[in-house]
């Protein structure tokens, strides 16, 4: 899906005002589901969230916290729905030189390259499958909202620059629930990106909570060919403009983009066209490392990637606060 524009103007507009009251029971159903007792399965649960809908880099930031806790010698698996992916009952171990993204979705194999990664729409089922492998530590990619699994921590991503957009419901606004209900089921909040202003900003809205600030760093290796070239960039994720601002940063230059809506399975057709038109520009044609793995083999091999990893500000307060939550 695309958020809708309105939902980004700080001030809501007159249709968000119309949409306001479908927003109240939303957010008020939502809210109560969140407040319900989670069931315990024998390792501690970490969870990845965020309190709107839509990316703010939630993956990216399990994954930073998954490489700590591995260099603390912790047995890390991953519990995902599989957005975008089939269907099932039961829970899969996401096997990166089997499945694609059109079974476990995009995510879970960026994840699966880091630690295990369990996916299933039944958490508690996939969080006993990843005990029994032998996990001692969970992270829930996604899932604040869920009452599923008890949570001994829960990181809260931001994007610096939206922040929590018109302060609205769904579909009023962005929010998931309202924030009064959502804040205090979080340790802390991870703000991504924005000026140096995004995060005291931010912590405002969620007092008494540890903000700790991050960005997402390119891949040098990666970003190394594309200094100084024509690039035709295209992007379905939540906020393509934050790839192609990263593009911009590194030296690139952009001669088009392409938008597509988040998780969007890629036609050939569409792919076809995005090739033809870097050639005719004589540019390279690049995309994020999570569009990239909804290609398929055939068509990544012509399109070049850009993989982010999020690096916080102050790590050791992160490790601190995430080895005090397992004791």
């Amino acid at each position: 899906m695309r958020a809708p524009g309105f939902w980004a103007i700080r001030k809501p507009t007159a249709l968000a005002r119309a949409l306001q009251p479908a927003g109240m029971v939303y957010g008020a159903i939502t809210a109560r589901r969140m407040r319900r007792e989670g069931a315990r399965v024998g390792a501690p649960v970490v969870c990845v969230g965020n309190f709107v809908a839509g990316g703010a880099g939630k993956t990216p930031a399990a994954m930073a916290l998954a490489r700590m806790l591995i260099a603390d010698g912790r047995h890390v698996a991953f519990l995902s729905r599989g957005y975008g992916g089939a269907r099932r009952a039961e829970p899969l171990l996401v096997d990166p030189a089997v499945h694609g993204a059109a079974l476990v979705g995009d995510e879970p194999l960026l994840l699966a390259a880091i630690a295990p990664c369990w996916v299933g729409p039944d958490r508690v089922a996939s969080a006993r499958r990843a005990v029994a492998a032998g996990a001692d530590v969970l992270l829930l990619d996604d899932g604040l909202q869920n009452p599923a699994l008890a949570k001994d921590l829960a990181f809260a991503v931001v994007d610096g620059e939206a922040g929590f957009g018109n302060g609205l419901c769904v579909p009023a606004g962005p929010l998931r629930a309202p924030l009064a209900a959502q804040t205090p089921l979080v340790g802390a909040l991870v703000v991504v990106g924005g000026d140096d202003e995004a995060a005291p900003s931010i912590a405002r809205a969620a007092p008494g909570r540890p903000v700790f600030a991050a960005s997402l760093e390119p891949d040098a290796l990666a970003a190394a060919p594309l200094i100084g070239r024509e690039v035709v960039a295209f992007a379905g994720i939540a906020r393509p403009e934050k790839f192609y601002a990263t593009l911009r940063r590194i030296g690139a230059q952009i001669v088009a983009t392409r938008d597509f809506p988040d998780h969007h399975p890629f036609t050939p057709r569409e792919i076809d066209a995005l090739i033809e038109e870097a050639a005719r520009r004589l540019a390279i044609l690049v995309t994020t490392e999570k569009d990239r793995i909804r290609l398929g083999p055939k068509y990544a091999r012509a399109v070049a990637t850009l993989p982010v990893t999020l690096r916080f500000e102050e790590p050791q307060r992160v490790k601190g606060m995430l080895l005090r939550a397992l004791r």
